[in-house]
């Protein structure tokens, strides 16, 4: 983007601008395919019980096919966040200073003596870092997601002669 819009005469595109909107049209056009197929993936009986009850596309969608698919979607999410992260070093390509950018400068310079290999390393160790900060918070989260629905299901009332029927997900097990 950088380089192609310079090329055909567009001016003023900052590095920044250029990173930016690169990684928003790629991780946006991943994630838009993650949330279809993340609410694909609920039972299309869900949104007919739902309908069934009386409510309009956008509660259905609210209320009862988002919460479900943001459970299946969330590793996939954290992911992207991921790889997100990992290509912001892309903006070294068009000298944007970022932290892949400030490695190899700092690992050039005379002044302080060093190679580029521990500046590498140190860099590394950051990039590795927040990956791990990122696995960290997605780990937290699925955890506390899967303890949210042991306890909804505790208070699940149980009928007689009704199999395994759900009350809380609108009826995805049993007689529905």
């Amino acid at each position: 983007m950088f380089y192609g819009l310079g090329s055909m005469g567009v001016q003023g595109i900052s590095p920044f601008t250029a990173v930016v909107v690169g990684l928003i049209l790629y991780n946006g056009s991943v994630l838009a395919e993650v949330f279809r197929a993340g609410i694909l993936a609920v039972p299309k009986g869900q949104s007919e019980a739902a309908y069934a009850l009386g409510l309009r596309k956008t509660r259905v969608m609210t209320m009862i096919l988002l919460p479900q698919a943001v459970r299946t979607m969330l590793p996939v999410i954290i992911a992207q966040l991921v790889v997100a992260l990992k290509d912001t070093a892309l903006g070294f390509i068009i000298t944007y200073q970022e932290l892949l950018y400030q490695i190899n400068y700092l690992g050039s310079q005379i002044s302080y003596q060093t190679s580029i290999i521990p500046a590498a390393i140190v860099g590394g160790a950051i990039y590795v870092g927040c990956c791990l900060i990122l696995a960290g918070i997605a780990k937290y989260l699925e955890s506390r997601m899967r303890r949210s629905k042991k306890v909804s299901n505790k208070n699940t009332p149980v009928v007689p002669g009704a199999g395994n029927l759900d009350m809380g997900n609108l009826g995805t097990g049993g007689n529905t």
